[in-house]
């Protein structure tokens, strides 16, 4: 790997998602979708547009260039306040809840730019992130956590949630304080004690919120080698809310990260969900490295330059010749969300390297 590899994939990676952000200023779609057998509700997908409309909005935010690019965040920003309220697919499906964490986690960054910090993008970003809060404690499980799948005999509030999902709404909401959004205590300690209840003791993390956490059979997807999708955003959530993370375990989470990452790689661009070893999916693969990327910039820099060369290679192996880096193809949805993922993953990697 070269030192000029990180710097040509980030601008690649932004270059794709200017040239592929639609004229309603999301990106993605039903477009080109080859999983549809479960999944053949349009609200689905409409869900998983807004979420990853919202990761290519916050990667323009934090990657493009401030002037020249600005009327493609303000574009990605419209459609975002336009969807502050997704629908619910169905009984079964609650997918709505991942456009709700990645939407207020770019409309809570998008408040602390500069640039919307008075006038009226202000008072739409504000009014859309208190919309999406509210999502968030209308759809929150009994357990204090989020999913996207219940019971469709469960009654209208989510009986189901899983530590990851839980982890990046907590970090959505830590993100929203930061921007000055009025955020429901009692809503963010629960979420806190759910993810916290998830933690078992190897370091990986359940992947429900279940009454009795448990690390199952000895290739589950609860064992550490399974958890390697998990552990990243799991422990930076508790580490960045006041949990009971603290700096050695982020370590050792990333030394397990290395240790075991054939895991994720022999799951990646793999077709069906979980069909790798200790249940690893394909789209385990950029998440994790994303938030791995995140975590180095809470360690100190001996640590940091330890594991950032591992984060890069892992990102940069994911890349395509037009740019995008993707780990699973289920429609144009994931092109956006995996280039948004991998480029600012490098790019916090350079950063917390500085």
């Amino acid at each position: 790997m070269r030192a000029e590899d990180v710097p040509i994939a980030i601008r690649s990676g932004v270059e794709f998602l200017l040239e592929t952000q639609n004229e309603d200023g999301s990106w993605g779609g039903v477009k080109n979708a080859t999983y549809t057998s479960s999944f053949a509700n349009p609200a689905t997908y409409r869900a998983w547009q807004i979420g990853a409309s919202a990761l290519a909005t916050r990667a323009l935010i934090e990657l493009g260039d401030r002037d020249v690019h600005f009327a493609a965040v303000e574009r990605g920003l419209e459609f975002l306040v336009a969807n502050a309220n997704p629908v619910r697919p169905a009984e079964w499906d609650v997918d709505n809840n991942w456009a709700l964490v990645y939407g207020l986690d770019a409309v809570a960054f998008a408040l602390q730019d500069p640039r919307f910090a008075t006038g009226p993008w202000n008072e739409k970003l504000r009014a859309a992130g208190q919309t999406m809060l509210a999502g968030l404690k209308k759809y929150q499980s009994p357990r204090g956590g989020w999913g996207y799948y219940s019971d469709s005999v469960a009654g209208w509030r989510p009986d189901w949630a899983t530590s990851f999902m839980t982890a990046v709404a907590v970090l959505s909401m830590v993100e929203a304080r930061a921007a000055g959004l009025e955020v429901d205590e009692k809503v963010f300690t629960t979420g806190v004690k759910a993810l916290e209840h998830t933690r078992l003791p190897n370091g990986a993390y359940d992947y429900e919120v279940r009454a009795v956490t448990r690390h199952l059979r000895l290739e589950s997807i609860n064992q550490v080698k399974g958890s390697l999708g998990r552990i990243q955003v799991c422990n930076l959530a508790l580490f960045r809310a006041g949990g009971s993370v603290t700096e050695a375990d982020l370590v050792t989470g990333l030394e397990q990260f290395v240790k075991h990452h054939k895991f994720l790689d022999v799951a990646r661009n793999k077709p069906i969900p979980h069909e790798a070893y200790y249940a690893n999916a394909a789209y385990f693969y950029l998440f994790a490295h994303y938030y791995a990327a995140r975590v180095l910039e809470s360690l100190p820099e001996t640590s940091r330059a330890k594991f950032a060369p591992h984060v890069q290679a892992g990102i940069l192996k994911s890349q395509q010749k037009d740019g995008a880096m993707w780990d699973f193809w289920i429609a144009s949805n994931t092109k956006a969300y995996g280039t948004a993922f991998g480029a600012l993953g490098l790019d916090h990697t350079v950063r917390s390297s500085d």
